[in-house]
């Protein structure tokens, strides 16, 4: 199985919440780390050092996707809070959908899901089964 990783996340959360936030959204994907393919978030993050550290650490490709490209992508979970500040209704499971070559919500195979480190940062992930 080939599955690209769509990620968004508060500014400096750590590394331990992006991991614990991938296990978890894997777990529910029924894939491994090994399946991964791409890390794929918003251009903003393209400083974000735990995405970059992440993406290292695995030898994963990270693509950057700008607002306008996100916000073209219809998502079944839009959040105003994400369009307010980030100029697009969603991050992770625009990005994934992108990276993947799936436009439609059937490639999605988690939606977006949340997790709240125990530091109080949040990071977002979604999981998507790559189109080739």
């Amino acid at each position: 199985m080939k599955l690209v990783l769509g990620m968004g996340c508060d500014r400096n959360t750590p590394l331990e919440t992006l991991e614990r936030a991938v296990a978890l959204a894997l777990q529910e994907a029924g894939g491994t780390l090994a399946d991964v393919q791409r890390l794929a978030t918003i251009e903003a993050k393209r400083d974000e050092l735990a995405l970059c550290q992440l993406a290292q650490k695995w030898g994963w490709p990270l693509d950057l996707h700008s607002a306008e490209a996100l916000a073209a992508v219809k998502v079944p979970n839009p959040s105003p809070v994400v369009l307010k500040y980030m100029g697009t209704p969603a991050v992770a499971e625009a990005a994934a959908l992108l990276s993947g070559g799936n436009p439609g919500w059937a490639a999605l195979l988690v939606e977006k899901r949340k997790h709240r480190g125990t530091d109080g940062k949040n990071a977002t992930v979604s999981v998507v089964r790559m189109a080739t």
